[in-house]
């Protein structure tokens, strides 16, 4: 069994059974599976999501892996995703309570808590109405900027986030938000893959995946090619150079996913 209480958890469930714990907290209801549950509370005034994992049964494991899907098998993933990002310095959740019980992966109970990111305004919801009005320009490029270079980051981390769409990254609203001052924080890392280095497959998919959830925000060639030198960290001519097929690639695929977001109304 892992455990890892801060606080204030750590006061609240101490000596007590903190898997029952957490399965007693109430709060909203963001999502309701037969394998998971994700929550948002409020302890002492401040607010905490809460996911809990439970087994997700071979059945499932076994009909993910068929179709080429890898399983979510319980908050391990995150909790470790997180770990990893904070020692590399990009902005992410905190999280203040863990707990993992079972070897068994196919009942495995599993929770993470972590606070809050409030208050914020995803990428998602910020860029809505960016196509008919364009937001300021050097505010634009300076987030465009940013997510590129978390997003490098991440990926130099060997994190690969499997949910890569600019609604997981979030902008702080507790200040004024300037082209020269304000903070991202990137979010949902329960299907994240850590690994020494990252598989250019992985990688591809994340880019194809975030390229795909900005494609109605009005971006223009010179804002794609401002989030490509951010990300790759080189000189324009040789990432246009170097990684030209992969450029083609991403372009296709995320036309691709488009068409299917077109034909399911919006589901991918």
């Amino acid at each position: 069994m892992k455990l890892m209480l801060a606080e204030p958890f750590k006061s609240l469930w101490a000596g007590r059974d903190a898997f029952a714990e957490v399965e007693a907290l109430k709060g909203e209801v963001y999502r309701e599976l037969e394998a998971r549950r994700t929550l948002r509370t409020e302890v002492d005034g401040r607010g905490f999501f809460v996911k809990i994992h439970r087994g997700i049964g071979w059945r499932e494991i076994f009909k993910n892996l068929l179709t080429a899907k890898l399983p979510v098998l319980g908050a391990g993933q995150e909790w470790k995703a997180i770990q990893r990002l904070q020692q590399v310095g990009v902005p992410t959740m905190t999280a203040v309570a863990y707990g993992e019980k079972g070897s068994n992966p196919a009942d495995q109970h599993s929770f993470i808590v972590t606070e809050e990111l409030a208050p914020t305004v995803s990428l998602e919801d910020l860029s809505m109405d960016w196509a008919k009005q364009p937001p300021q320009p050097k505010l634009k490029r300076a987030l465009i900027a940013e997510v590129a270079r978390m997003t490098g980051m991440m990926h130099r981390a060997g994190v690969n986030h499997r949910d890569c769409y600019i609604c997981h990254f979030l902008l702080h609203t507790d200040k004024p938000v300037t082209a020269t001052d304000f903070k991202l924080s990137v979010i949902d890392l329960h299907r994240a893959q850590i690994r020494p280095a990252i598989p250019l497959r992985w990688r591809n998919k994340d880019l194809a995946a975030l390229y795909f959830s900005a494609m109605d925000i009005g971006l223009t060639r010179r804002d794609k090619l401002r989030f490509l030198k951010g990300y790759f960290q080189q000189p324009l001519r040789r990432i246009l150079a170097e990684e030209a097929s992969l450029l083609t690639w991403l372009e296709g695929k995320a036309n691709r996913l488009y068409a299917r977001k077109l034909r399911y109304g919006g589901a991918l």
